[in-house]
């Protein structure tokens, strides 16, 4: 290759150049082939290289490549619209696109706070959130999620939000207390805080129904998600879910908090939306939340280029069709069944695994330099990085989260193979995953 001019994430070295995918392989310039098990960022949830997800960017992008939504919308738009109210519960019918999940916690909170003006509740500016929690890059979703060094940077850019203590059962749940226990002790942290700040003043709650990349496939404790509705329906605050990884399927419904019986005000999608054939994101909102703005100002004052981007839509279109006409989501539930099996059969017992968890086919290993106590790795270990060059070395690709606990402390590898992934593959994965294991840990 001649001179380099982008700007990678690492300054370091140019990582391997990608040539060619197939299905759940990526091949390099040398021929080399990856199994991508975490689909990079729990985003290519069919593989890659489907033929009729590519066949329907074609066709979309022969017809019009583009249009600006102050002029007009697209049939791929609306298909795509309906298709995500069916799938949701509830009265989650509107939704408005974005080009990705950072963007679309963006919109949700000028939403969320334009709701409450046009209500005349022109007092309501807090925006509450946990800690581990993340929501994106972008400065609002930054503010928003609980990621101390991802925030330290910036944190004199950052809007004020009021961040809670996590859901996460293995880490803060007391030794005699049962999961119900703990996760009614976790939600009333969300009361506290509201009424700290003054019922009155409270946008909303922001949380990922199950948290993805900070802390590593963490589901919320059984009870949790319907006490937390509880609270903000007893002070009228909103119900924001982030789903931009947990849902579009990958936990084996539609959205993952169907699976805990509750319905948000406001949920955002991405990644697995368009399984990373183009950039795509949606807030979908209540008819309520809707019809507020609609009854009112009559317009969400927000707004950018890439709204409803007629190709990105044709793509997550496909790829939602696929999904549903290959029953994935059933798949989804049988492979991530094996998968926790595979996993529990062949880490379950050692001593550097702490817990073994997760949906679907969202599954985390945390791993700990002492079982008994939880006791995390040395930070200075890096211990996920790690695992993430020895596996790439092995062709296995992971997706490795440090500060796990508190943002500085703790380690964990997340994965997220496609949903058609084969029994063969987990095996693969689960097998390859093994051998980095061996290599990177002291037991």
């Amino acid at each position: 290759m001649g001179a380099e001019h982008v700007f990678h994430r690492s300054t370091q070295a140019r990582p391997p150049l990608a040539v060619r995918g197939e299905g759940i392989y990526l091949i390099d310039e040398q021929g080399r082939r990856y199994v991508d098990a975490c689909g990079g960022a729990a985003v290519s949830c069919l593989g890659h290289g489907h033929p009729g997800v590519i066949a329907a960017m074609s066709e979309q992008a022969a017809r019009f490549e583009y249009v600006h939504t102050g002029f007009f919308t697209s049939e791929a738009a609306e298909a795509l619209a309906t298709m995500v109210a069916e799938m949701s519960p509830g009265t989650l019918d509107r939704v408005w696109y974005t080009s990705s999940g950072s963007e679309a916690i963006e919109a949700a909170l000028k939403l969320a706070r334009q709701y409450h003006l046009e209500r005349g509740d022109a007092e309501r500016k807090h925006v509450i959130a946990r800690r581990q929690g993340y929501h994106g890059n972008t400065l609002g979703a930054l503010a928003a999620g609980g990621s101390a060094w991802r925030r330290a940077p910036y944190a004199p850019l950052l809007i004020d939000v009021a961040l809670i203590d996590p859901c996460f059962e293995y880490r803060f749940a007391e030794p005699d207390e049962s999961p119900e226990s703990y996760g009614s002790r976790a939600a009333d942290a969300l009361e506290q805080e509201i009424l700290r700040l003054g019922p009155e003043k409270v946008i909303g709650f922001v949380a990922e129904t199950v948290v993805g990349a900070t802390s590593g496939a963490v589901p919320p404790a059984p009870g949790y998600l319907g006490k937390i509705r509880e609270i903000c329906d007893r002070h009228g605050i909103l119900l924001i879910l982030d789903e931009v990884m947990c849902g579009s399927g990958r936990t084996g419904t539609f959205l993952s908090c169907q699976q805990d019986e509750v319905v948000p005000d406001i949920v955002t999608l991405g990644k697995g939306l368009g399984a990373g054939y183009q950039p795509i994101g949606a807030v979908v909102c209540t008819t309520d939340v809707y019809e507020t703005v609609a009854r009112g100002s009559g317009a969400l004052m927000h707004g950018q280029t890439y709204n409803a981007h007629p190709v990105g839509c044709a793509a997550a279109l496909a790829v939602q069709r696929v999904i549903r006409n290959e029953g994935l989501l059933g798949r989804v539930q049988d492979a991530g069944a094996r998968l926790i099996s595979l996993l529990n059969d062949r880490f379950g017992d050692h001593p550097n695994v702490g817990d073994i968890r997760g949906r679907g086919l969202l599954q985390a290993i945390e791993l700990v330099a002492d079982r008994p106590t939880k006791a995390p790795f040395d930070p200075v270990l890096a211990m996920h990085q790690r695992a993430k060059a020895d596996a790439f070395a092995r062709g296995l690709m992971i997706y490795p989260g440090g500060g796990t606990l508190d943002g500085r402390l703790g380690d964990h590898i997340l994965l997220a193979p496609p949903y058609n992934v084969t029994d063969g593959e987990l095996d693969m994965i689960v097998d390859l995953l093994a051998q980095t294991m061996v290599a990177i840990l002291p037991s």
